[in-house]
């Protein structure tokens, strides 16, 4: 199974961006299924807080998702940990 890589957002979804929160674009490869993304994506949110904001299909299959999550003091300072899908 393909893994899930952090890359660049598409076109408009970088302005409407708080600076309350933390951003992770992720793309997920075609051959994900759409229930083991939807897995994934659960145990991200449940264990580390990511919520899932923005979800953008290709023709191809992938998916680009846009995550988000509250800032602590602790990211304030420059320690932020990222998903590790």
């Amino acid at each position: 199974m393909s893994a899930m890589h952090r890359g660049r957002m598409p076109p408009g979804w970088d302005q409407d961006l708080s600076d309350d929160y933390e951003w992770v674009p992720l793309r997920l490869p075609p051959d994900l299924t759409r229930i083991s993304a939807s897995t994934r994506l659960s145990i991200e949110a449940e264990y580390r807080g990511w919520e899932l904001t923005r979800v953008r299909l290709y023709n191809d299959g992938s998916r680009r998702v846009l995550l988000r999550r509250k800032k602590t003091p602790a990211d304030r300072l420059g320690v932020a940990e990222q998903p590790a899908l």
